[in-house]
């Protein structure tokens, strides 16, 4: 994993200044401390830079990136991680391909000149984001990969584009615009986003799956994006499968076998992040298995009874017979760290986990580890979250007498009560348009877009204007593929609109890439292996939820190889404890306050109301309230401390003198730096 970032001028003739390349790469000096890479050849208008977290291929100089095409046509460069590339390399070789490193990023480069983008894409296994000039068609590609888990923002310039691999990365520019918009504050508040948009004006992320293409005519860009893949759930009338429960827990253990695997290969140690779930324990059931090394994993601890599983984690741990590193975090842990998180999600988030695995990550990396497989994706495949298994009960099981329907709601409800206000909605909440387009709303999001009427009276006075009248849920839906939907299984819509929404910005985002890459960390979410998912998006809905039994194939699959109590146990929300179920809690959160949330302060950043925000914290500390309110309002107040941090760390602070002064230190100056292009 590394970080990238580029300039991409409207015209040819206009160069591109090598020491912002460097400060852009600078400000993101924590996506890649192994290496720097630009270059700005003459007479293209383009420049990129690179900064290498080494995994492949650990020399210094030689595996250093931007690449070049044996012919000169393509620059390259790449965060990521493509997996069997050695396979793919000697199939290069043998077509008289000549390779300078031993780095994975390299075959993009070989594959793409011998097949063209469009076909080498195919080709590519992993978790990826890379941008590739090609100096004959005078275009710029940024490529991401198939469900996102490598983030790539790109914004316009008068000059032309900017990308990189962080926004932060896009603002050490100093002709990028940085504003907060009204309607990605609302969805910052809300918690859930419209894919492909950011909080700031004018700042795009790149679709997960899709390529993005810029290409240069007559001093003008001209941008088209193309969907290269997408998870394929099949349509209904072909939901029906005469193949017996055997055939999907056999395939997944195949497919898992060889996820598996081949995340395991890596230049240095490889270990796990392990939960108390069925999730992480069985990729580290897995590898221990195919190791011939007993493998090493790290666990979160809170001090919260009702949200620890540390003690169930140290029983999978010990069961498998796993090397185990137990992280205990407390509340002053969480908000000590809080603004560091916030400055490395770049966006708000609901729940403090996200400060939690900014710890985990950390302590990974002190302990001389840079590797971590993980269990995303899981509950995305196999209908894991409860949300999905109220739609199903709802609408996708007709064959089931309403009252065993009814029966299964309300264990769902009783058992999830912990997380009801977030996981779970308190009411119904209905979209006009999603229940139009998609026949209703999926349960996902409704706890999320049921915050609509706290988050608008929580935006100033003039935003509230704006929002007026404003559907989240609609502006989500015109953002689908709503071929991917037509005609699909009521799960099958609910996992999509998740898999586009919340999992993308939430799980890949603030749980996982940002805050393990704010410590050099390289995650790799073996459930995410796009030949496992696959396979999984044509699994039955039946044989996802077998009753009031989630990820019903997966237990199957595993159940060899995990505990008992992992097996039967019911899924359970990875979160962190809200701030009034911890000792203490509320003098940290205070002192945060006192610093961003001052009625000076939200006056003078002009985002929200002082006046909202003090009821809402009144009405979150009244003793009568509602346990599910209070989750709610837990969220909101997470989503209130980012907005007014956001706007300190991005808005008012000077980004570009920020990355000039981190080059400064690191000693990146442009007349002592050599460029480095391979090919």
């Amino acid at each position: 994993m590394c970080g990238i970032a580029g300039i991409f001028h409207s015209s040819r003739i206009m160069p591109v200044d090598g020491q912002l390349l460097l400060n852009m790469a600078a400000i993101q000096f924590h996506r890649g401390p192994d290496g720097i890479g630009f270059a700005n050849p003459e007479g293209l208008g383009m420049g990129m830079s690179h900064v290498r977290l080494a995994i492949n291929d650990l020399s210094k100089d030689r595996a250093s990136q931007p690449y070049i095409s044996q012919d000169g046509r393509y620059y390259l460069v790449h965060n990521g991680e493509i997996y069997d590339y050695q396979r793919i390399r000697a199939r290069l070789c043998i077509s008289g391909f000549s390779f300078f490193s031993k780095s994975d990023s390299e075959v993009i480069l070989h594959l793409i000149a011998q097949l063209g983008l469009s076909e080498a894409i195919q080709h590519l296994r992993g978790e990826f984001a890379f941008a590739l000039f090609d100096a004959e068609e005078d275009c710029l590609y940024l490529v991401r990969d198939r469900f996102g888990v490598k983030p790539l923002y790109w914004t316009r310039t008068k000059m032309g584009l900017v990308f990189g691999s962080e926004i932060k990365c896009l603002f050490a520019h100093p002709d990028v615009h940085r504003r907060l918009t009204p309607h990605g504050i609302y969805h910052q508040l809300i918690q859930v986003s419209v894919p492909g948009e950011t909080a700031f004006d004018g700042v795009f992320q790149v679709e997960p799956g899709c390529i993005e293409k810029i290409s240069r005519y007559d001093s003008r860009l001209v941008i088209s994006r193309h969907k290269y893949w997408d998870i394929g759930f099949p349509a209904s009338r072909e939901n029906v499968s005469n193949r017996t429960d055997e055939y999907y827990i056999e395939g997944v253990r195949e497919k898992v076998i060889d996820a598996v695997s081949l995340r395991l290969q890596a230049d240095v140690p490889v270990v796990y992040y392990l939960s108390g779930g069925i999730d992480s324990g069985s990729l580290l059931g897995v590898g221990e298995s195919l190791s011939q090394k007993i493998q090493t994993a790290f666990t979160i601890g809170f001090e919260s009874p009702e949200y620890d599983e540390s003690s169930i984690a140290r029983e999978v741990a010990r069961e498998i017979g796993t090397n185990q590193l137990m992280i205990k975090i407390s509340g002053e842990d969480i908000y000590k760290h809080y603004t560091d998180t916030v400055w490395h999600t770049e966006r708000t988030f609901y729940n403090t986990l996200s400060v939690a695995k900014f710890l985990l990550s950390k302590a990974v990396r002190s302990n001389g580890y840079k590797v971590v497989i993980t269990g995303e994706g899981a509950d995305e495949l196999f209908s894991g979250y409860p949300a999905f298994k109220k739609d199903f009960y709802m609408y996708g099981s007709p064959g089931v007498e309403r009252a065993q329907r009814r029966a299964w709601q309300k264990y769902l409800e009783e058992s999830n009560s912990l997380f009801k206000g977030a996981m779970l909605p308190i009411t119904p909440y209905r979209s006009a348009e999603m229940d139009r387009v998609l026949g209703f709303t999926p349960a996902c999001l409704q706890a999320w877009l049921s915050c609509h009427f706290h988050a608008v009276e929580l935006l100033n006075e003039d935003w509230q204007n704006e929002i007026c009248g404003y559907d989240a849920g609609g502006a989500i839906v015109s953002k689908l593929d709503l071929l991917q939907v037509e005609g699909r299984h009521p799960l099958d819509i609910s996992q999509y609109v998740w898999l586009k929404t919340m999992f993308e910005t939430q799980i890949l985002g603030w749980v996982s890439d940002r805050v393990d890459m704010a410590h050099s960390i390289e995650t790799r979410p073996a459930f995410l292996d796009h030949h496992l998912a696959e396979f999984a998006a044509q699994i039955p809905p039946s044989i996802r939820i077998r009753g009031s039994t989630e990820k019903y194939v997966l237990r199957k699959a595993m159940d060899k190889i995990l505990p008992d109590i992992i097996c039967r146990k019911q899924k359970f929300a990875f979160m962190a404890p809200p701030v009034d179920t911890v000792s203490g809690a509320w003098n940290w959160v205070h002192e945060i306050i006192e610093e961003y949330v001052t009625p000076v302060k939200v006056e003078s950043a002009g985002l929200l109301q002082y006046s909202a925000i003090d009821r809402l914290i009144k009405e979150y500390k009244a003793p009568s309230i509602a346990r599910s309110k209070k989750v709610q309002l837990d969220a909101m107040l997470n989503h209130i401390l980012g907005v007014q941090i956001l706007n300190r760390q991005f808005i008012e602070a000077d980004l570009p003198s920020l990355a000039q002064k981190k080059a400064s230190l690191l000693g990146w100056h442009l007349d002592h730096m050599v460029k480095n292009c391979k090919g």
